[in-house]
């Protein structure tokens, strides 16, 4: 009895107990169902929310001051060259240059702890107060729900204006009250709205724009007496593909601004900005492991009810066994009988899971966002190599019992 008959005779085995396949196949069918289906579903809204933020800082990169404080630092038990932090006029000189390349915004946070006051209310002391100049919102992808952004002349004096996030207008100002030519107090100074951006949430745990306070880069370069403000360029890339090419001209450029000697390190920093498309990948892959760990345990359900169905097959065609034992079949091939049976069953129903688990995973990425058709060519390989995994597990057991049958025993069986 070789290998195909083997295949054949597993098959007529499932084809003459359907009634039994069926509902053996059903178990193994929702567990991938639910593996697949909610990976699927993962995926698909992930696709969605890239797609809604499609490029945002994938070709971006930023240059800022070398270090953590622009001081020397220790690596290795050695106290590493230290550089002077790179100045607002060098990144102007850079930005003047570098505009035919790209655009590029130059923004420095001057406090993360300010307190902001409007008459008798005032904000706790936790709004950030960042200075930026015109492109920074469209590079941040931030969006001016009302008012307007920073114009050219309010840019070249530096004018007390400033454009505020939605948690400091909220804690200022009643619901109905104009927010537009209010003024606030800063730092001491009064600065006027100008601009209110749209809510845009908390990802990861901090205030983001909503607890925020922005006014003219000029303005706050003149606030930083000691120059000790740590200034940051963040370009805009045309192409991701082009990224390399566009900071090594950016490195050579800036590496002129500073003045950096041949063969000497670079006195500045310069790294790609961190995408909205890797922030949703790192989530995305913690949804993943719960999502397959959810997924095992009702495979792992599955499998114990396959193993327990082989064993009940196992001993109603004990007469059978006794009978090709005694036609010369060996353990081996009365073990690739049982097994190949089980892994018959876990793919029939590893087929209807997937069917099922993309059609529902589909169904709730669509629910949440309008999107398109996906497949998970790699969910269904996993899918289907996790049934033969679950088939030679739950149909060993019964195979191995099967083929140490005594065949004597086994023919006098009722």
């Amino acid at each position: 009895m070789n290998l195909v008959e083997n295949i054949k005779e597993a098959l007529r085995s499932v084809k003459s107990n359907l009634l039994r396949t069926i509902l053996t196949g059903t178990i193994i069918a929702i567990g991938i169902t639910a593996l697949v289906g909610m990976l699927t579903a993962i995926d698909g809204i992930k696709a969605q929310i890239e797609d809604s933020f499609s490029g945002l800082g994938a070709s971006n990169f930023d240059i800022r001051s070398k270090g953590f404080s622009g001081g020397s630092s220790v690596q290795d038990g050695k106290v590493q060259k230290s550089f002077p932090l790179v100045k607002f006029r060098e990144f102007k000189a850079f930005q003047h240059e570098y505009n035919n390349t790209a655009p590029s915004t130059i923004f420095t946070t001057l406090s993360g702890a300010a307190e902001v006051k409007r008459g008798s209310k005032k904000t706790n002391p936790n709004v950030r107060v960042t200075a930026v100049d015109d492109l920074y919102f469209k590079i941040k992808a931030l969006k001016i729900d009302k008012g307007r952004n920073f114009s050219a002349t309010e840019l070249q004096y530096g004018n007390n204006v400033c454009v505020i996030g939605q948690d400091v207008v909220e804690t200022l100002f009643d619901k109905k009250e104009d927010i537009l030519n209010q003024s606030i107090t800063l730092f001491g100074n009064r600065y006027t709205i100008i601009g209110v951006l749209e809510k845009q949430g908390s990802v990861g745990g901090g205030p983001g724009a909503d607890r925020a306070v922005f006014i003219p880069i000029e303005n706050g370069a003149r606030l930083d007496q000691r120059g000790t403000f740590r200034y940051t360029l963040t370009v805009s890339g045309s192409d991701p593909l082009r990224l390399d090419y566009e900071m090594g001209q950016a490195t050579g450029l800036m590496r002129k601004v500073r003045q950096d000697r041949v063969g000497e390190e670079d006195s500045f920093e310069i790294a790609k900005s961190r995408s909205v498309g890797e922030t949703l990948e790192e989530v995305a892959g913690y949804l993943r492991i719960g999502g397959f760990g959810i997924g095992f345990i009702t495979l792992l359900g599955a499998a114990i009810g396959l193993m327990n169905i082989m064993m009940v097959s196992v001993t109603e065609r004990t007469r059978e066994i006794g009978i090709r034992k005694a036609l010369g079949a060996t353990p081996l091939r009365i073990r690739q009988q049982f097994l190949i049976e089980a892994i018959v069953i876990c793919i029939l129903g590893g087929i209807l899971g997937v069917i099922l688990g993309i059609g529902i995973g589909n169904v709730v990425a669509n629910a949440i966002g309008p999107g398109g058709f996906l497949i998970p060519w790699t969910w269904i390989i996993v899918a289907f190599l996790i049934c033969i995994f679950v088939g030679l597990a739950s149909g060993y057991f019964p195979a191995r019992k099967a083929s140490r049958l005594d065949p004597i025993e086994s023919l006098r069986y009722e």
